[in-house]
This record gives C-alpha cells, structure tokens and sequence, in this order.
C-alpha cells in the first residue's frame, strides 16, 4: 500500500532492562498514532506473520472432515442421533 500522505518515522526507544509489556505499550503508542489506512496494513502483516491457516486452507479441512463422517455414516461406523435427542439431552443436562 503506497500512502501519499507524509508519514513521521516511528521512534521507538527500547532501553534495556525494559519489561516486555513495557516496550509492547511504547510499540502500540506508536501504532496507534499512524493513520487508519497504515495500522490497517500493520494488522495485517502482524496477522499473515502468524502463519495462520487461510480460509480456503480452513475451507478443504472442513471439506475432507464432511467427506470422512459422511463415509463413517455410509460404513455403519457411526450411531446417528436425531436432532430432537439431541437438544433434549442438552435441555436436561443445563436445566
């Protein structure tokens, strides 16, 4: 993202013997004095930084976990209980 607009450079001054949430707040000081549109691609290098699946990562394992119980249920595997059982065990368990 290219901002026209002139942005200071952050001057985080970590000295040493700092705690870790004493840096993280001088950090988020900083951050929250960039404009909306800079912390928006700050948040989103710090996510993507994670290494978190990606939704359509999250969307295949949801896929192959549907394929695999439809395939329990196909096999016998698998007791199935109707909905209504369900939901009045729960009723009764946190009545």
């Amino acid at each position: 993202m290219i901002c026209n607009r002139r942005i200071r450079l952050l001057s985080i001054r970590i000295v040493e013997g700092m705690s870790m949430g004493e840096i993280i707040d001088k950090v988020m000081d900083e951050a929250l004095s960039l404009p909306a549109d800079a912390r928006v691609n700050l948040v989103e290098r710090l996510i993507a930084s994670l290494n978190l699946s990606t939704q359509p990562e999250i969307d295949q394992l949801w896929a192959e976990e549907a394929e695999r119980r439809v395939s329990q249920i196909d096999k016998g595997e698998v007791k199935l209980i109707s909905g209504k059982k369900v939901f009045a065990r729960i009723l009764k368990k946190y009545r």
